[in-house]
């Protein structure tokens, strides 16, 4: 699989696709310089956003070379690649005066297809697990590729359990001690202001739970570091480990905190961190900086972000997050500052 892969440039983009999954460590650049092309061709956002910036663009051979776009353009924009019908528009949440985001989506398989292969490859088919969502703010508003993905991982689950809670808590409460009693395998993900409120209220002891959390607090109350958060979590429900997942509308992809501590990307998808005094400059490994994010499964609108998060990578393709540059609007995706 890997050699249709490799070889020559190629800008088509059943080929393209094709790619996505099968990329690995050996064969990333290569793939990642082909969808550069393949969007500045197609893409005329993005190819007006390298025009500004000169790139010579026959001249890109390597993910240094690749203009990163400002997720901005997404709430300013239609950052779309090719000509293929919209199936869907994902929106970001936001408060009152803010810009929302758009991702205009035209590969809903492709999207079900990345968040199904990073939940697996992270969690374990959703199958294994019965899934319960503690979402309340992104149920109230339409377009939210949370809720969405959420949604197919319980109709994947298949169990009678799994399902959303808005502000039905203590019906939350009595469903995790009606699986932890029967010592069924469970996972709750929930926005962070929501598990916050869960264990104001309620005290529990997960043995068979794991908990994930998924962004901030919306306005809600003060931002806390994760590793404060995650005490105070693990503290109320009685589990050694909380879990974080970091996604967001403008991405296909995800990325999730496991044991050690740091943020896993799928091989389709990869963090490199810019400079913050030189947008345009890449920095190594264990320094801080603002993250770039390449996302191979946004072959339809684009794979090279400029966000406005802070971290840190790390050679064996993990990353942290530090929070938020000073000047960006506070946004949903895990945006927490360490300790």
């Amino acid at each position: 699989m890997l050699m249709k892969c490799s070889g020559s440039k190629m800008t088509d983009r059943t080929h393209l696709r094709s790619c996505v999954f099968d990329t690995d460590k050996s064969t990333f650049t290569k793939v990642a310089v082909d969808l550069f092309h393949y969007q500045y061709q197609h893409n005329p956002v993005y190819r007006e956003y390298c025009s500004l910036l000169k790139t010579d663009t026959s001249a890109v051979t390597s993910i240094e070379q690749i203009p990163f776009l400002p997720i901005d353009f997404f709430k300013t924009h239609r950052v779309v690649t090719g000509t293929l019908p919209v199936q869907k528009i994902f929106s970001s949440s936001g408060t009152t005066g803010q810009q929302i985001s758009r991702h205009h989506v035209c590969d809903l398989p492709l999207y079900n297809e990345s968040f199904s292969k990073c939940f697996n490859m992270f969690l374990g088919p959703p199958e294994d697990s019965c899934l319960l969502a503690l979402l309340p703010s992104y149920l109230e508003r339409e377009g939210s590729s949370l809720v969405y993905m959420v949604r197919q991982l319980i109709e994947k689950s298949g169990a009678p359990e799994s399902g959303f809670y808005r502000y039905n808590l203590n019906d939350l409460y009595r469903q995790l001690l009606q699986l932890e009693e029967n010592q069924k395998q469970t996972i709750l993900l929930g926005v962070t202001f929501g598990l916050l409120e869960f264990i104001a209220a309620y005290h529990i002891t997960l043995r068979h739970t794991r908990v994930i959390e998924t962004g901030g607090m919306k306005g809600r109350g003060e931002e806390l570091t994760r590793e404060s958060l995650h005490h105070k979590l693990s503290t109320a429900l009685g589990t050694e480990r909380i879990y974080s997942e970091y996604g967001m509308t403008e991405l296909l992809s995800q990325a999730y905190m496991l044991d050690d501590r740091k943020f896993h990307t799928p091989p389709w998808m990869k963090v490199v961190i810019r400079d913050v005094n030189d947008p345009l400059q890449l920095i190594g490994h264990g320094k801080t900086g603002a993250i770039n994010i390449i996302d191979l499964a946004n072959i339809d609108s684009c794979c090279f972000i400029a966000t406005a998060d802070l971290g840190k990578s790390f050679p064996d393709n993990t990353f942290e997050t530090l929070g938020r540059m000073d000047d960006s609007d506070v946004r949903g995706c895990n945006l927490m500052w360490e300790a």
